[in-house]
């Protein structure tokens, strides 16, 4: 029986620069293949030739041993050929409904929109995927998390024969995660054929069957996942052993930077609280590592010892000695703090600007000549932070739109850089880049900490976490259920945390 996907020497150029070498790609019904590589090398090209949106590439594809070359993505998706993106194709304003059915919507006499069949075929597509997700609500009122599950319905809708997930954990938490796993696993028992596109190592282990490589836009290899080894991955990935993933100095904390007692956050109505009771600690030259499921409130957190929400917090915080919560994100910085989101497209970066206005964005009163804003000094502030990030992009000057996902992440942290903050909040820091980028950025997470800056840090990579964190807090529901030390946590311990309810032995925080 032929395999449900052959792609044969697959080139593809752009203003006449090759940048897909003659890759080779199988895929076999009721089989997982993690696509792998760092940014750039080539994936998303090689998925988007598949998906019906670049037809002018050479080789072949098959389908079922067929010859297909899809000239757009809806004879793709006719073909059975699904594809998840990383960044959400939904409609903002439209109901989680009204985005499954998109172009296919259900119509009864004269071309009328069928409502009840919409609404009926929307609940079929969200059952296995969260049945709880109300069909009628808009999407732009959802969290990110809920966003990345009904994208997932939208596209197990169509009825795929092949699923091309693209990072679809980028926005889950671990339960999340769990059921997703769950839902892959049935789908390869339907004979569902799953081309899987992850930089997070952990997750193409547990659910990858074979594992295919690409660098630069060629093909490495491909392997089952049992005869190739983390380490030897890691180096067909980036082409160079990374000795230490995670290259922690053993911290000596130092002064107190930030300190919160009693730490509220209510709901815009104030009918509940995001988060309550919170009391942390963080000193100079240290890791505090937040962990806690989707709406433990860790990231409300972060932004509200930021003054993402103005005076609603409620309780005492100190900030580098002096009492007092900073009333605006303005004010943090004038204090010493920065705040890196969890979302760099959304909240992190101005897409259309340049890489260096990008990087200047916090720091503009640092380049200011005579009450005017000077390229020179802009250019002379940028040049420091660049070098120490290694950031590789096409120019200063290009639109940060334009940088991979990495190097868009290294924007970010240079920003921070020029404006010399002292406590740094980190909210995923490393999501959606490759192991490569993400090494760099563990690497300049250790010289903060050696600058003595303290860093609080968002993960959902257990792993990470565990690997950089110097002391791990839980959160459950908004309340603090637990508190470990370097020596102490394991994922064990830490799943359990964020999973259970009862009351905890919190040490002090």
């Amino acid at each position: 029986m032929p395999p449900l996907l052959t792609m044969k020497s697959i080139r593809k150029s752009f203003a006449g620069v090759e940048v897909l070498h003659g890759v080779d790609l199988e895929l076999h019904a009721g089989e997982v293949v993690a696509l792998v590589g760092e940014n750039g090398a080539g994936k998303s090209t090689l998925i988007r030739i598949l998906g019906g949106v670049y037809s002018d590439h050479a080789g072949e594809i098959r389908l079922g041993g067929e010859p297909v070359r899809f000239r757009h993505p809806r004879a793709a998706r006719a073909a059975g050929v699904q594809l998840l993106h990383q960044e959400l194709s939904l409609v903002a304003a439209m109901t989680v409904a009204e985005n499954i059915a998109l172009g296919r919507e259900p119509t009864g006499r004269f071309g009328v929109l069928d409502r009840r069949a919409l609404l009926a075929a929307a609940r079929r597509a969200l059952e296995p995927v969260d049945p709880a997700i109300d069909p009628e609500r808009p999407v732009e009122s959802l969290p990110a998390a809920a966003q990345q599950l009904v994208e997932l319905a939208k596209a197990l809708a169509g009825e795929a024969r092949i699923l091309v997930m693209d990072e679809p954990t980028s926005s889950l938490g671990q339960a999340d995660v769990a059921h997703l796993f769950a839902l892959i696993r049935r789908l390869r028992a339907s004979g569902v054929g799953i081309l899987y596109i992850s930089h997070k190592l952990e997750e193409v282990y547990a659910v990858a069957d074979r594992i295919t490589v690409l660098r630069d836009g060629a093909l490495v290899g491909t392997a089952l996942v049992a005869e190739l080894p983390p380490e030897r991955l890691i180096q067909w990935m980036v082409g160079r052993r990374i000795e230490q993933l995670f290259p922690r100095t053993v911290a000596q904390p130092g002064a107190e930077l930030l300190r919160l007692r009693d730490w509220t956050l209510r709901d815009a109505e104030g009918a509940r609280p995001v988060f309550e009771g919170i009391d942390l600690e963080l000193r100079a030259g240290e890791v505090v590592g937040l962990a806690g499921l989707r709406g433990a409130g860790t990231s409300a957190l972060l932004g509200s010892v930021f003054g993402r929400f103005g005076r609603r917090p409620t309780g005492r915080l100190w900030l580098q000695g002096r009492e007092g919560a900073p009333a605006s994100p303005a004010e943090a910085i004038a204090r010493g703090m920065a705040l890196v989101t969890s979302d760099r497209k959304d909240s992190g970066l101005v897409l259309p600007l340049s890489v260096l206005h990008n990087i200047t964005l916090a720091s503009l009163d640092r380049i200011v000549s005579r009450g005017l804003l000077s390229a020179r000094l802009e250019r002379r502030a940028v040049a420091a932070a660049l070098a120490a990030l290694e950031l590789r992009g096409p120019s200063l000057d290009a639109p940060v739109e334009t940088l991979s996902g990495g190097n868009q992440q290294k924007v970010i942290l240079a920003r921070w850089l020029l404006t010399r903050a002292d406590v740094l909040a980190l909210d995923e820091p490393t999501r959606g880049i490759d192991v490569g980028a993400k090494a760099e950025i563990y690497r300049l997470l250790d010289r903060w900490t050696a600058e003595r800056k303290g860093i609080l840090l968002i993960t959902s990579e257990l792993p990470e976490l565990l690997g950089l964190s110097d002391r791990i807090l839980v959160l459950h529901r908004g309340r603090l259920r637990a508190a470990f030390t370097r020596a102490e946590a394991t994922q064990a311990k830490i799943a359990a945390a964020m999973t259970t309810s009862a009351p905890a032995e919190v040490a002090h925080a």
